[in-house]
């Protein structure tokens, strides 16, 4: 009896060594990064979704709305209704730059630069261009204030507001959240160019994140936008680069006004950009590839115009895998049945904003 049970001892401990995982002889951080992404089940991963396209995408835009904290938004401000003043304004010879600040929440005052093309008349095409990491928030809209400034206009296309204004739209360009005048006490005075990880961190305290934050910025730039400019509501377009890009993203999945989403160079896997190389906190959601993956989130604009803009050499968003992203939403869009709507513009560069693939696709496509 004694050797039996010794026997069957050894067995069940045979059968728990075998299916437990091996342990590292050395520890290495990617690796347990690594093995936690590979770990991942993502809900709303488009590849394994086995209902309907239509179904995915509803259940799918509801679930990241709660997880960015615009459903909250929504909620908290249901009567709320954005206001801006006017500051000033310059005459630029082809178009009048207006400074203005908007109220996005009762306590949340955004800088915006308005540039609106002269002689046009009736409706017409808006395009807002959050910013990125730019210690110039206006810098979009052609302001100069460093020589950094300048090389960034003449060799990375930065001035995108400007540029849009020049082709025929009303330019909104606002201060992302976090920098210019609304960054933190502590970063004004130590001349810091963002306040993003402040943003973040009391963000999460209360259930919010800075991209979400920055999302609902962008829609009341809208209803502002609609209420008060002539605007064209089947031209309504969002682009900005590197954050800036990123806010356009999500901006594009939750809000179905924006008809023309242009991402630049943010698009990637989580997994190989900001899971792996060091970013900026404002790019992190909790639990995000608990639900999805870059892909899948670009999947939430269809079927409306999206362009996906990144450089071959950038090298905090990989092309290759952001290529194997692009395939996710580009599946979502022939589920659609609106292939055409869909693109990728890869521009012979590093980090940047490419205008020319902006401007060919809204040409071909508006």
């Amino acid at each position: 009896m004694k050797k039996y049970l010794l026997s069957f001892t050894l067995f069940v401990a045979m059968i728990a060594t075998s299916s437990a995982q091996e342990y590292v002889s050395t520890f290495s951080a990617q690796h347990q990064f690594d093995t936690q992404y590979q770990q991942i089940e993502s809900k709303y991963a488009y590849e394994n979704y086995k209902g309907s396209h239509k179904k995915w995408q509803k259940n799918f835009h509801k679930e990241l709305s709660d997880l960015l904290g615009v459903t909250a938004l929504q909620e908290r401000y249901k009567e709320f209704v954005p206001k801006a003043i006017q500051l000033d304004s310059e005459d630029l010879g082809f178009a009048t730059r207006e400074r203005w600040q908007i109220w996005t929440e009762p306590t949340m005052i955004i800088p915006m630069v308005i540039t609106r093309p002269k002689n046009c008349s009736g409706k017409m095409p808006i395009c807002i261009t959050p910013q990125g990491h730019n210690k110039n928030p206006e810098a979009y809209s052609g302001v100069i204030s460093s020589p950094a400034d300048s090389i960034a206009v003449a060799t990375k296309d930065a001035d995108v507001a400007l540029r849009a204004a020049k082709s025929g739209f009303i330019a909104i360009n606002p201060t992302t959240r976090g920098f210019g005048k609304t960054r933190h006490p502590d970063a004004i005075r130590k001349d810091r160019p963002h306040s993003c990880q402040y943003y973040m961190q009391r963000g999460i305290l209360t259930g919010r994140t800075l991209i979400g934050d920055r999302v609902w910025d962008v829609m009341k730039i809208i209803d502002w936008a609609l209420a008060n400019l002539p605007v064209d509501t089947n031209r309504i377009v969002v682009t900005g680069n590197s954050g800036g890009g990123t806010v356009t993203l999500y901006a594009g999945a939750m809000d179905r006004r924006i008809t023309l989403c242009a991402p630049s160079s943010c698009f990637c896997s989580f997994e190989a950009s900001i899971g792996t190389i060091h970013h900026c906190p404002c790019n992190h959601i909790p639990y995000i590839m608990d639900l999805c993956n870059m892909g899948d989130i670009a999947g939430l604009v269809a079927p409306r115009k999206l362009l996906i803009i990144n450089g071959d050499k950038d090298n905090i968003f990989p092309i290759a895998p952001a290529r194997e992203e692009f395939k996710t939403t580009k599946a979502v869009y022939e589920a659609f049945g609106v292939a055409d709507n869909c693109e990728m513009y890869v521009g012979d560069g590093p980090h940047r904003y490419f205008w020319a693939g902006f401007s060919d696709y809204y040409k071909r496509h508006f």
